[in-house]
Formats: C-alpha cells, sequence, structure tokens
C-alpha cells in the first residue's frame, strides 16, 4: 500500500479540520510502510524564515517511531480558484524523505489539472539526487543518511 485517495483525504481532512473554509491553509500525510497514516501541518510564524514545511511534522513522527515512510502528499487550498492544490514536495521535502530511499512514492499534480494527483517515486522527481555522488551512483541506505 502507498499513495492512493485515502492518503490524500486524510491530508485534505487535516486541512479543514486545521483551517476554516475561505482561510488559506494547507495540510500533508505520510502512508508508513506497516500501513498506518500520520498527518501534520506547517508551522507558521511570523519570521518566515522559521516556518515548516507541511510534511515536517508527519516525517518527523515516522522517524521518532522508527516507522518507514512509503508515501507523501502536500495539499494546499487554492483560495482565487476555489480548489485544493497538490503540492510536490520542495527540494528540502525530497531530502528529508531521501532517507527512506528512492521507491519512496509523492503526489504530484497532473500537468493538466493541479487539483488531480499522481504518483511518483523520489527517484523519478529527483534523478540527478546529490547523495548518490557519496555511495558509489547507488541512493545511499538509511545508514549512511544517519551518519
Amino acid at each position: 500500500m502507498g499513495l492512493d485517495q485515502e492518503l490524500v483525504d486524510a491530508a485534505v481532512d487535516l486541512m479543514d479540520r486545521r483551517w476554516p473554509s475561505g482561510e488559506p491553509g494547507g495540510a500533508a500525510a505520510v502512508r508508513l510502510a506497516d500501513g498506518g497514516i500520520l498527518t501534520s501541518v506547517g508551522l507558521d510564524n511570523l519570521h518566515a524564515s522559521v516556518a515548516l514545511c507541511q510534511e515536517t511534522g508527519a516525517f518527523i513522527q515516522a522517524y521518532t517511531q522508527d516507522r518507514a515512510v512509503v508515501a507523501s502528499v502536500c495539499v494546499s487550498r487554492d483560495l482565487e480558484r476555489d480548489r485544493v492544490l497538490i503540492l510536490p514536495p520542495c527540494g528540502v521535502c525530497q531530502e528529508r524523505l531521501a532517507l527512506w530511499g528512492p521507491t519512496v512514492e509523492v503526489a504530484v499534480p497532473r500537468e493538466d489539472d493541479p487539483t488531480v494527483w499522481t504518483a511518483r517515486t523520489l527517484a523519478e522527481v529527483n534523478p540527478y539526487y546529490w547523495g548518490r555522488q557519496f555511495a558509489d551512483g547507488a541512493w545511499p541506505s538509511v545508514e549512511q543518511h544517519t551518519e
């Protein structure tokens, strides 16, 4: 089990619970190897440089619990068009997900409709991952990431 509509719905449900309709908001959900789901929201702050991505909390929860992430999705409300956007992971979140390897699935928006998702592996989203240079061309192992 990986990226599916249930995972996307979990992120949207959290966003809707955390921020009322008509307010900007976003949320994320990750699927764990055991089938569980963790959700999180970003940390807003007056000083923008200390804000966190929506996914960060779920990643940290998974890592704290020593559970593997197999899929991730991030959503954001588009108030101007009254829709929910699928956001691909930023470069920082790609780096965070790299801990769990190149087969982690991430939601990316379809080119013709940013409200519809398609699944891509982290390796597909980031085919030139820099960490491979330190692992003889292979994706670095969890152990190498945590050295």
